[in-house]
This record gives C-alpha cells, structure tokens and sequence, in this order.
C-alpha cells in the first residue's frame, strides 16, 4: 500500500511540477538601468551527450576549476551530468538519487565538490569531485505527509526550521567555507550553516520590506563573504553582510532569476532579467536580457534578447560566469545550456 501512494504522489508531484515552479515570479519587470551593449557570441554544439540521452530543461549549471561544467536538468527525471572543457560527456552524478526529484540549481565549490539543490525533495547534496556523496542537508518529506498537499501546491509555510527547507532555490559558499541557502518558494529567507553542516542562523520573511524576499530565487558570495540574493518576486537583489544583515538593495535591472560573481581578481555580479516560461512574447521586449554589474550595483554592460534562437536567451534559470568573459547559461524553455563569449570593451575595472 505505501508502495503505490508513493507512486501516486510522484505522479501528482511531476504533473504539478511546472506549475509550482513559478510560484512567486511577480510580474515581468521592465528593467530601468542603461547600459552599453556588451559584444558576445554563443558556442554552438558545444556539449556532446551521450547517444540517445537528452539535455531537457536546463535549470542549473556551474564550473570547476579544470573548466569542466555541470549540468542539471528535468528530463523524464531529474539528472546531473558533468562535461570536460571541450562539452565532451565525462558521467552523471547521482543517477536515481532519492533526492532528486524537481532540479533547481548546481553549484561548486572552492575544492571542485559539486552541490545539488532540489526543490522538489527539500534537499541539498555534496559530492565529491569523484561522483561520492559527502554530505545532506534537509530532509525530504515523507510521502504520505505530502498527501495533505494534493493536488495544490506546495503553500508558503514560513516555518524557518533549523535544519528543514521548503523548496530551496540555490547555494553559495564564502571563502571560510559556510554555506548559505536561499530558502526558496515555501519560505523567505537565507540561512547559514558552518562547512560541517551545522545550523548558524536564518534571517528574513516574506514581503517587500528590509530584510524581506518574495521567491528568493538565487544567491552567490563575493571575495569578502558579502552575499546577494536575488529577490524576483520583488524584482530586486538584496545585498546581505555576512552575519545576514542586509546592506543594500540594488532594483533597477528588473526581476532577478540568476545571479553569479565571477572568480576576480576583480569581481563582476551577473543578474539575468529573464524571460518568462508561459512563453508569452508579448513581455519578450520587457525581458530576456542579462546584466554585469559591480558589486557596489552599478551597471557597466547588458547583453542578449528573450527568444529561442541562437543567442537569445529563453528563461535563464541559472548563470555561472567563473570567468567574467566566458559564461554558461542554463535554459528552461529552450531545452539548453549556452556557452557566450563576452567582447566586452577595454578599460580599467573601478576598485571593488
């Protein structure tokens, strides 16, 4: 019997998926920054898959310090693939994972471990550059507690549990090592562990206010340990010190649904306004660009268009820009991830 209600709340669960997904996207935001257009090309056939096996949504992906880029997908189920610096297939991670279920983002960190963030299992892995699992964080709900939850979806709860998250979006690392989670469609706000896995603190509710996020959708950490979260449902990013303390709000490059820094020695922040995944192209001309920023919030470049050809961008769900001119783009509606070459123009960076 507990057999086939788990069958049937995975059912619900994937049929759901793409509706629960966008929960707290706020409307399409009009970014308000000029900027001059920064020059770029996009790689074609870059990744090479394995024969009979498809990229599907392509919702996360992040580098390592060879240039090998990891890919996280929905495709049928939930998969990690990994790549080498030519696109060239090198395995999967955690093929049938039990936490996998609804792909949200991918990261790695300073020691090349790759982190898996799955909203639809409440839980962050850690794996070792090996394909090893290091550690987990969350807890994945039991089945016959989601039965509550069917067929809606998946409400605001606000719990702020230590050591529970409620469709977490994405992760990031300072250089000490802590991560920070944003905590994602059922909660508003980020919460800090130490690199063991313990609990530090959790700041912030829902709402527009300081200290407030709708959707924190996404979160990189800079040099410093300062952390930035992309708040889409309010079409803001709010910069946070290291103990959680917010210190600014940068609002005037539209909704937020990727944000990454690059490696430095001077770093960039890179915020995508993307296009939506209803597809409407009526909105396409208010989205679909990307913006590269300093960390203070000025904007000094903007690239790309909303559509799905080559070189326009279809809903980017996650950026990882490690190299400020080399950036890798995941894509929801087009079924892609995108290399670019940045040719952005020569002059002297301003101090961070």
């Amino acid at each position: 019997m507990r057999r086939v209600i788990a069958s049937v709340v995975a059912g619900l669960l994937l049929t759901a998926g793409p509706a629960l997904a966008q929960q707290g996207t706020g409307a399409p935001a009009k970014a308000r920054a000029t900027a001059p257009e920064i020059p770029f090309e996009s790689v074609a056939n870059f990744f090479k898959m394995p024969a009979g096996t498809y990229m599907g949504e392509g919702v996360g992906v992040a580098t390592n310090s060879r240039g090998h880029v990891f890919v996280y997908v929905r495709s049928g189920e939930s998969r990690v693939f990994e790549f080498d610096q030519t696109g060239a297939f090198v395995k999967e991670f955690g093929a049938n994972s039990y936490g996998y279920a609804f792909a949200h983002a991918v990261r790695v960190d300073a020691q090349d471990n790759v982190w898996v963030v799955d909203e639809g299992t409440n839980i962050v892995q850690k794996f070792a550059p090996d394909g090893k699992l290091l550690m987990v964080l969350g807890k994945r709900p039991d089945p016959l507690d989601q039965l509550a939850l069917m067929p809606g979806g998946a409400p605001y709860s606000g719990a702020n549990r230590p050591y529970t998250f409620h469709r977490q979006t994405d992760i990031g690392f300072d250089p000490q090592g802590n991560i920070f989670v944003s905590d994602g469609y059922g909660d508003s706000r980020v919460v800090k562990f130490d690199r063991t896995g313990k609990f530090i603190k959790a700041a912030g509710t829902r709402g527009n206010g300081p200290l407030q996020f709708s959707t924190p959708h996404a979160i990189s950490v800079d040099a410093k340990g300062m952390v930035y979260v992309a708040d889409r449902g309010n079409s803001r990013i709010i910069v946070l010190d290291n103990d959680l303390n917010q210190k600014a709000v940068y609002s005037d490059t539209g909704a937020p649904w990727a944000v990454c820094i690059s490696q430095g020695p001077h770093q960039y922040l890179y915020t995508s306004n993307s296009f939506p995944t209803g597809n409407n192209f009526d909105q396409a001309a208010n989205t679909g660009e990307v913006y590269k920023m300093e960390l203070d919030g000025r904007v000094v470049g903007k690239f790309g268009k909303a559509g799905h050809g080559f070189k326009e961008f279809s809903s980017i769900h996650q950026m990882d820009c490690r190299n400020e001119n080399e950036l890798y783009v995941a894509e929801i509606t087009a079924w892609r991830v995108q290399k670019l070459l940045l040719k952005p123009a020569n002059r002297p960076p301003t101090a961070n």
